[in-house]
């Protein structure tokens, strides 16, 4: 099933400002939060689908993806990644837990989650990876070796020895610390995050000796990605949660995929359109001819009809890339140059000299059509 549109689901423009974006997504999520309806699985999939939407659309460079490529642009790699739609109600309110801040909700949906407690994220990586022209018209799949921060499987990345935690003392567990001022417009409260547990709520009671603490160590992982047909050069694709593990149970940041596309030794690319430059000799574009040419999985044969002009471009159907957003598949065009020889024998200036009186070869303005050689003459002219 197609995913929605990311600005529909808000119900905004494309032109929306960041501030008309967070409004949107803040009465979706107080529409559809799960406190405010119990045991509604539709709700709850609103709820999940506004939190994706607004992931996507709150953070500059991955709109900025989304608006160019569309939902490959920021979710395009499977292989691995839960993707954006496998965002679970931890996740959401760990990353937008202030937009319900004044409206009565708990940070974490109905009290059983972490409420207040901040829960720290990995960092994202970016790796590229090179594709041929053939890969990115078939799609393909990658296999790469990641060198990254990963959980530490001694301590199932809690960083406890045994798993036991002390609650920070500094904020009582919350992971923010408050403080009341008084000012000359009375008593003004406000909140940071506890600077002893960062935030986390909870301070390690005993560290596990393999990782130190941080529920994390470097290791190498093969990754599996599979790449979208149609994608080009310089685009980035994302796989939620494949990029480095965060401290202690936190949310893993994304790996970050930049295409690199390798030059084919005959077409070029234009688009979804491929360019072939196909040399012939006056003799093939006067009587006519077949040539073969390469295409992107075989080669093909075409017909170069008798009288064919220099510059002349034939057009293969569906020939082409196909669009990453499913639009249709681009064309092969072939542009056609008429060789002239540079260096000529005595021979061979013998019967040019010859073709030079027959009429076919005279340029006649007066005639319905030119000579071949005033055409040519009009052409590179």
């Amino acid at each position: 099933m197609a995913k929605r549109d990311y600005y529909e689901i808000l119900g905004v423009a494309k032109n929306a400002s960041d501030e008309e974006i967070k409004k949107a997504y803040r009465k979706l999520a107080i529409k559809f939060h799960p406190d405010k309806n119990p045991d509604d699985k539709s709700a709850e999939d609103k709820f999940k689908e506004a939190a994706e939407a607004y992931e996507i659309l709150s953070n500059n460079e991955k709109r900025q993806r989304y608006n160019q490529f569309g939902h490959a642009g920021v979710g395009g790699a499977s292989g691995g990644g839960q993707g954006h739609g496998g965002m679970n109600m931890d996740d959401i309110f760990s990353q937008f837990g202030d937009i319900f801040g004044g409206f009565g909700f708990g940070g974490g949906g109905g009290g059983n989650r972490s409420g207040g407690r901040r829960m720290t994220r990995g960092s994202n990586l970016r790796v590229k990876v090179k594709l041929n022209l053939k890969e990115i018209a078939n799609g393909a799949e990658k296999k790469i070796k990641v060198n990254k921060y990963v959980g530490c499987k001694t301590c199932s990345g809690s960083g406890a020895k045994n798993g036991q935690y002390d609650t920070c003392k500094q904020c009582n567990g919350s992971g923010v610390v408050t403080r009341v001022q008084q000012t000359i417009l009375g008593a003004m409260q406000t909140q940071t995050t506890c600077n002893v547990c960062s935030g986390e709520g909870r301070i390690v009671k005993d560290k596990c000796n393999t990782c130190h603490g941080d529920g994390i160590v470097r290791e190498e992982e093969i990754i599996t990605m599979n790449i979208p047909a149609g994608v080009a050069e310089g685009m980035q694709l994302s796989m939620q949660g494949k990029g480095n593990a965060a401290p202690r149970g936190g949310i893993n940041g994304d790996l970050l995929i930049v295409i690199e596309e390798e030059d084919h030794p005959d077409l070029k690319r234009e688009g979804n359109h491929l360019i072939y430059s196909l040399n012939i000799s006056f003799p093939d574009a006067a009587m006519g001819t077949s040539v073969e040419i390469p295409t992107i999985d075989a080669k093909a044969k075409i017909k170069i009809d008798a009288g064919t002009q220099s510059g002349k471009v034939l057009r293969l159907k569906g020939k082409g890339l196909p669009d990453i957003n499913a639009y249709g598949r681009g064309d092969l065009l072939v542009e056609i140059s008429v060789y002239t020889p540079t260096n000529l024998s005595t021979e061979e200036k013998k019967i040019l000299e010859g073709f030079k009186e027959s009429k076919n070869f005279q340029p006649n303005p007066n005639k319905k059509e030119k000579g071949f050689f005033e055409r040519m003459k009009d052409y590179f002219e």
